[in-house]
């Protein structure tokens, strides 16, 4: 995906009530922008940090012109808007990027599925089975190559796992898809430390025939792209 217009360049003062951020511009002046993820980022909001922005007309949707796209960590940039994975996942599964979800005719969003949720993405095709995927955006390391989810406890992802298993149990395809926004990692695992109960919901997930792949992504300050499957830690699927 190519940005549809230029980023912004600038350096990060500090990030704080989740959805704000304070910057300062090349030229010197100081702006405050909206942070299109309210997760923990953790490792990402360092003072100082080189950062990349989108710019926009301000409209009574919109207060702020600058919205915070990438971050410059580890030696790397790395995606950290919330909103990118679903657009990157579906355009990587329609040009069969990911293989294990290649070869469906359909593929349709925010499907209404199990109890008041709505999965990422449905795919169907004649002869085969739906195939319902969840996509999750990834950009936490703490080693260097692999990257973790989650980053903080998440009860929303443990009933999308939940809710997976149950499609399984009714005779269709389920598929966990991390989507890691950064290039530097080339292994992926589940963050038990941080939320156990997520990680007891991964393991009956995949006892139950869920699928889980990661993929990772090229990132610079021109496109952001996924650039393949990346192996998930044998001590997630040890329960098979």
């Amino acid at each position: 995906m190519i940005f549809s217009t230029p980023l912004v360049p600038a350096r990060l003062v500090s990030r704080y009530k989740r959805f704000l951020f304070d910057a300062e511009l090349e030229d010197g002046t100081f702006i405050t922008g909206s942070c299109p993820n309210t997760g923990s980022m953790r490792g990402l909001t360092e003072p100082g940090s080189r950062i990349w922005l989108s710019q926009h007309n301000v409209s009574p949707t919109r207060k702020y012109t600058y919205m915070l796209e990438l971050v410059e960590a580890d030696g790397t940039i790395v995606g950290i808007n919330t909103g990118m994975p679903n657009r990157l996942a579906e355009e990587a599964i329609r040009n069969g990027v990911i293989a294990p979800l290649s070869g469906y005719d359909t593929l349709r969003r925010e499907q209404k599925y199990g109890q008041n949720s709505r999965i990422d993405f449905l795919l169907s095709a004649d002869g085969r089975a739906d195939a319902y995927v969840e996509v999750k955006n990834v950009h936490f390391m703490r080693q260097p190559g692999l990257a973790e989810f989650p980053d903080t406890a998440t009860l929303r992802g443990t009933k999308h796992l939940q809710e997976l298993g149950n499609m399984v149990t009714a005779g269709h395809r389920a598929v966990m898809l991390y989507l890691i926004q950064r290039d530097d990692c080339d292994q992926f695992r589940i963050c038990s430390d941080l939320d156990p109960v997520y990680a007891a919901a991964f393991n009956l997930a995949i006892r139950q025939g869920v699928e889980a792949y990661a993929v990772k992504c090229r990132v610079s300050p021109l496109e952001i792209a996924v650039d393949g499957v990346v192996a998930i830690d044998e001590h997630c699927l040890a329960v098979l």
